[in-house]
């Protein structure tokens, strides 16, 4: 493929997404993303707490999921999951990955729908780590009973299914399939654990919902996501 081309395909994947964000942050600047700069802000303040002789327990306590605890407790604290870093990883990746497509998708389907999808792929996650304990680790798809003791993934479930969301949204299928694959690929490849199937569960999970969407909704424009997203008064 020729460079024009190569130009031209790289405008049809993403040129209209970036023109949406690029055009809602020149106009409003950072007032265009607030509640994605109060998880970024959330997310760092559970981190700098959680890292505190003090502070690890309270925030366990608030915003961490493990398999064995009754269903009612994990539900509870599955929406506040969502901003709880990894303690085994770099907390600036989390916080870059937050602002950068919790951003985009706030921007181009609003705060709403984005804390909907982000909910939902958390949500996916957490359920199959019990159905995959029920299932056993016999089954490619199950676990061993030791994960029921392993955190949940914290936001990095959300960032998947919000990326294949929004890229589902603006019909930038390459991006969509590319992380579907770079899922796969991790559980896969790099490291069959419970965080990797939580992905592949946020992943499925939000598939399905653009799958009813479309069925619900067909035929929906490239640019329609503006009109519920940033062009939209929320």
């Amino acid at each position: 493929m020729t460079e024009p081309a190569l130009r031209r395909a790289a405008r049809a994947e993403w040129g209209p997404l970036l023109r949406t964000g690029w055009s809602a942050l020149a106009a409003k600047k950072l007032r265009a993303i607030p509640v994605t700069l109060t998880a970024v802000c959330v997310t760092l303040v559970f981190q700098v707490v959680q890292n505190q002789p003090w502070g690890y327990r309270p925030i366990q306590n608030i915003g961490s999921v493990q398999a064995y605890e009754h269903l009612w407790l994990a539900l509870l604290r599955t929406p506040l999951s969502l901003f709880v870093p990894a303690l085994d990883l770099p907390v600036w990746g989390a916080l870059a990955q937050i602002l950068v497509v919790f951003g985009l998708a706030e921007i181009c389907v609003g705060w709403r729908v984005m804390f909907a999808v982000a909910y939902l792929a958390t949500l996916a996650g957490t359920m199959y780590a019990r159905v995959g304990l029920w299932i056993g680790p016999d089954s490619p798809i199950g676990l061993p009973d030791a994960d029921k003791y392993v955190i949940d993934t914290g936001p990095s479930a959300a960032v998947v299914g919000l990326a294949i969301f929004v890229s589902w949204r603006y019909r930038a299928w390459f991006t969509c399939g590319l992380v579907v694959a770079a899922m796969v690929f991790e559980v896969l490849f790099i490291k069959s654990n419970l965080a990797g199937k939580e992905h592949i569960a946020a992943v499925l999970a939000v598939l399905v919902l653009c799958a009813v969407w479309e069925v619900w909704q067909p035929g929906i424009p490239r640019g329609a996501a503006r009109v519920s997203g940033w062009g939209r008064r929320r």
